[in-house]
């Protein structure tokens, strides 16, 4: 089933343009949400919006939006200021300059959309993606949409273009906010530290080796109630012993995954005796 698209939308790189399709790179099905109901008759609950000074409830007719500029003091607007405050969507993502595509830090990164061609715009889409791919270089962007103004960057991937929706300098709170304490990396330490890394490492990542255990136990247990039966709270393990020692950190796991390899080599040999004997 081919995907759909959220938006339409036009890059464009000088005199250039490349009508794109966005879509998106997610499915938020995927996220298991629970309703508030109420406890007498299992009926959804409706949230209601309650005036605290007048002690009343206020439909949404009575509401307007403030902005607090100072504690507790509102400028208000009418839905006409308010359209007035938004960006115009032009849905057009204005290319601003082309930069070296690892010199974008991931902390700036926020949300991928990926972009497919709109009716005649194949040529100029493939071509804007093999460029970027042979240049090595990503798109920096403009791109107004949903009364707001986005910083996106644009670059290749696999024979097509994703779109990744930037946070601005200001949205980021500097590293150097975060307490690191103090502590001596000793050598002997780091030198266990990169066994153990190297004991684990891979040459390649692969995502579908992994799935998300805790939403399918969920379900699991969703499923039970719906089949009509209790659900029971499994018992909690205790705590492992909790090695202060780094240097007996560092060894007790490589030792433990020395065996783990040890036993799958040994799976390996037997397995293939067997196929030998057979």
């Amino acid at each position: 089933m081919s995907a759909r698209p959220i938006a339409t939308a036009t890059v464009s790189f000088g005199l250039v343009s490349v009508p794109v399709k966005l879509y998106s790179t997610g499915e938020s099905g995927r996220k298991i949400s629970f309703n508030w109901l109420h406890g007498d008759c299992g009926t959804r609950l409706k949230q209601q919006y309650f005036c605290p000074k007048d002690g009343e409830i206020v439909d949404r007719a009575n509401m307007i939006k403030g902005y607090e500029f100072a504690k507790e003091q509102y400028v208000t607007f009418k839905p006409e200021e308010l359209k007035a405050l938004e960006e115009q969507a032009s849905q057009s993502i204005d290319i601003t300059e082309f930069v070296p595509a690892e010199q974008i830090e991931r902390i700036y990164l926020d949300k991928p959309y990926y972009l497919g061609p709109d009716k005649g715009g194949e040529r100029a889409y493939r071509l804007l993606a093999a460029a970027l791919r042979k240049t090595g270089r990503a798109a920096i962007a403009k791109y107004a949409s949903r009364g707001k103004q986005y910083l996106v960057m644009v670059r290749p991937m696999d024979d097509g273009l994703i779109m990744e929706q930037l946070l601005y300098p200001q949205e980021i709170r500097s590293f150097s906010e975060v307490p690191r304490g103090e502590g001596e990396v000793k050598e002997q330490e780091l030198d266990l530290a990169v066994q153990l890394i190297e004991q684990a490492a891979t040459d390649e990542f692969k995502p579908e080796n992994y799935t998300d255990e805790v939403r399918e136990r969920v379900l699991a247990l969703i499923q039970q109630k719906v089949d009509g039966e209790e659900i029971t709270l499994a018992p909690t393990e205790e705590p492992k012993t909790q090695i202060i020692d780094l240097m007996a950190a560092l060894k007790a796991s490589l030792a433990a995954s020395g065996d783990d390899a040890a036993s799958d080599e040994k799976a390996v040999k037997k397995a293939a005796g067997k196929k030998k004997a057979s």
